[in-house]
């Protein structure tokens, strides 16, 4: 007797998709997620983007349109004069001159408060106890404002009075009282200005270098220490150069922020109703708020912030070409 096998009907191959969910109705869900998804996000970048556009990139827009315009005692645009603001800026002696004393100013402050930073990095870095603390206690005045402590070095420490601090600490030392801000021969009012830049930028850079000597392998100490190299031929032979990348971007802050100089030179030197308009030493941005706000004059001012800020970004690629900061491979 024959039995005849019938054939099993194929299974249906499977599609991965759940069979209790209709093809229409996945797409839906997919779509409506999608769709939700993109409401959240534009809900929560639009404000963002539209502040950010309004208040810089149309400021900005429209700041360059009145260096292009006769603008005094208006932001409007209309009376265009081209770049005739621009060359009378460039003629401006005054302005020439806060070029040249930023330059020098730049000169001194860089190399100063790099080398202040690195050693404090160093020195903190050998401790083994206490280093968060040393650490926060430097940092602190990099949180403190730079109005803030414009006016206590003005008002307490460099007040020129007999009982200011410095002329107090001067006096233990058969000092005379100094008027400090006053003096302009020999010009005392830079090292006003220069111990207050430090006090309030050494912490914050001395953190940036202590950053990148944690990064060092200690492998490699250990293995130049094998060799027999210690002391200064570490310093020179493995720590500097590991911190070749810090050590240029340290260096571009440092020149960036001694350019847009403000805060301290205009807060040391104000003298009420008559500004800063005599005081011994005015910066870019001093000059040119005062043409702007002082002498009511946008396109002059305007002018002014677009030729600083081709200074500041052309000194900062030239630093970054010769340094190779930012190349592959650095």
């Amino acid at each position: 007797m024959t039995t005849s096998a019938t054939p099993l009907a194929p299974k249906p191959e499977s599609t991965g998709r759940p069979a209790d969910i209709p093809r229409g109705a996945r797409r839906t869900g997919r779509t409506r997620v999608g769709r939700s998804g993109w409401t959240a996000f534009v809900l929560l970048t639009a404000p963002v983007l539209v502040g950010l556009g309004v208040f810089k990139y149309v400021a900005i827009g429209w700041s360059f349109l009145l260096s292009l315009s006769d603008a005094r005692g208006t932001i409007a645009l209309g009376d265009w004069v081209g770049l005739a603001n621009y060359q009378a800026l460039l003629g401006d002696q005054a302005f020439r001159d806060s070029l040249l004393k930023i330059l020098l100013f730049t000169a001194f402050i860089v190399p100063v408060t790099f080398a202040a930073s690195l050693g404090l990095a160093l020195l903190v870095n050998r401790i083994r106890r206490g280093r968060a603390l040393f650490r926060t206690t430097f940092l602190i005045p990099a949180a403190v404002s730079y109005v803030a402590a414009s006016l206590l070095w003005k008002m307490s420490l460099f007040n020129g009075l007999p009982a200011g601090i410095a002329n107090t600490i001067g006096g233990w030392f058969g000092m005379e009282p100094v008027a400090w801000l006053q003096s302009t021969s020999p010009p005392l009012y830079w090292a006003v200005l220069v111990s207050l830049r430090l006090w309030l930028q050494v912490g914050f850079y001395m953190v940036l270098f202590l950053a990148g000597l944690q990064a060092v392998p200690r492998e490699v100490y250990e293995a130049a220490a094998l060799d027999g190299a210690k002391g200064r031929r570490l310093l020179t032979g493995i720590t500097l150069p590991m911190l070749r990348n810090t050590s240029v971007a340290v260096l571009m802050l440092l020149f960036i922020a001694a350019f847009q100089a403000f805060d301290e030179f205009y807060n040391l030197f104000n003298s009420g109703l008559s500004g800063t308009g005599t005081a011994p030493v005015q910066t870019p941005l001093v000059h040119l708020y005062n043409t702007a706000m002082g002498s009511q004059n946008y396109g002059l001012g305007s002018a002014g912030a677009f030729v600083l800020t081709a200074l500041i970004v052309g000194v900062t690629l030239l630093q970054g070409r010769f340094t190779g900061f930012g190349r592959s491979g650095e």
